[in-house]
């Protein structure tokens, strides 16, 4: 949406206290748009240190710099139950979970996004790398507008979109990413124009709203350390670990190798058993069992456009992973990715993004590798 048509449009932004949600706010007041800053608040654990209110208060300070209203959203219900519930029941059942994926469609374009339309506002923004285009000059009819799209942001190395795969088209309308189309470097140069003190703060890192913590330690607090064998090629057991659901495929640090030669390199988890509760491992990365895969089965697809079968798109299946070339087929609903090149290490449960160019289509998280 050009800058021009956000003049007296009431936009609630989600106003976190990093740099990014601020020089937003920047850029929003600049193209005469009514503007309230919001607080989300998500659900923090007894047992974890959280800077929270610290955050809440940096986020207080850049909307009494700005002079606009401030709010706090409670989001708490909803981030236990869609994002931290969620990921611990991913794990339990042995797959790898991407929580901030839940994040971003539960909680900030679920809970806050309804907080903000149920408060009169037009539109919600963000601190996102990403963009929203529509073909029309506004989005007037959500949920109507076929052409609405979600894009890349513009810069490469912050690009949020894979984040952003599982939201609602009809939120997608109704949102704005001011700094889609700006580099990470010219937003610390806005942000030092407008005096705000979170030019020089660190970027945020780690799980949504908690940032770095210990995974191990978090999911032991509601998955209880189950002992199991470390074993090798040959099925002997040459060490111990703490329980296959806190395990990925692939990792090489938190079990105890209790017979080593020593010539031998470091260790990495090949395959894993629920059942059995073991873990075999390889001094070579390249041994992981059904490394090399042809294609995925997904679940829980949303797609912004709607992918064509059988031409050829880019994905990926880790953010910053490179993207490689795929084809998309379907069959009473049910959407296989096939790789045109093989694939190592793809991860149960991780989510599977679709690009045509700068486009995100969508895309579902994994169900089967194949």
């Amino acid at each position: 949406m050009r800058q021009q048509d956000l003049k007296n449009k009431r936009i609630y932004v989600g106003l976190s206290g990093g740099v990014d949600s601020s020089v937003a706010t920047c850029l929003l007041l600049e193209a005469g748009a009514l503007v309230t800053g919001v607080f989300i608040k998500g659900w923090y654990p007894d047992f974890l240190k959280c800077d929270w209110k610290e955050e809440r208060r940096d986020a207080m300070r850049v909307a009494a710099h700005l002079g606009i209203p401030f709010l706090t959203c409670d989001a708490e219900e909803s981030y236990k139950k869609n994002v931290i519930d969620y990921m611990i029941s991913e794990y339990k059942a042995g797959r790898t979970p991407n929580p901030d994926v839940m994040c971003n469609k539960y909680v900030k374009f679920g809970t806050f996004f309804d907080f903000a339309m149920e408060r009169g506002a037009d539109y919600i923004a963000t601190g996102h790398y990403a963009r929203v285009f529509c073909h029309s000059r506004e989005c007037r009819n959500p949920g109507q507008n076929s052409n609405t799209q979600l894009l890349k942001g513009k810069d490469g190395n912050k690009d949020q979109s894979y984040f952003l795969w599982a939201v609602p088209k009809e939120q997608l309308e109704k949102t704005l990413f001011p700094i889609g189309d700006i580099e990470k470097d010219e937003v610390r140069k806005i942000a030092k124009k407008y005096k705000l003190f979170t030019s020089e703060k660190k970027d945020s890192q780690g799980l949504c709203f908690l940032g770095k913590v210990d995974l191990d330690e978090f999911l032991s607090h509601s998955i209880p350390k189950n002992n199991g064998n470390v074993l090798n090629k040959s099925g002997e057991i040459i060490g111990i670990h703490d329980g296959v659901h806190l395990y990925t495929i692939g990792e090489r640090h938190g079990f105890t190798i209790t017979k080593k030669g020593t010539d031998e390199g470091p260790f990495y988890i090949i395959s894993k058993d629920i059942k059995e509760n073991t873990i075999t491992v390889s001094d070579s990365i390249l041994e992981i069992k059904d490394s090399s895969n042809t294609g995925v089965f997904l679940r829980d697809v949303n797609w912004t456009v709607l992918p064509e079968i059988d031409k050829n798109y880019l994905c990926r299946v880790r953010y910053r992973q490179p993207l490689f070339e795929c084809r998309v087929q379907e069959k009473n609903g049910v959407y296989t990715v096939n790789f045109l090149d093989n694939q190592d290490f793809v991860p149960v449960g991780q989510s599977l993004v679709l690009y045509d160019g700068d486009i995100c289509l969508g895309g579902g998280i994994i169900e089967i590798v194949i």
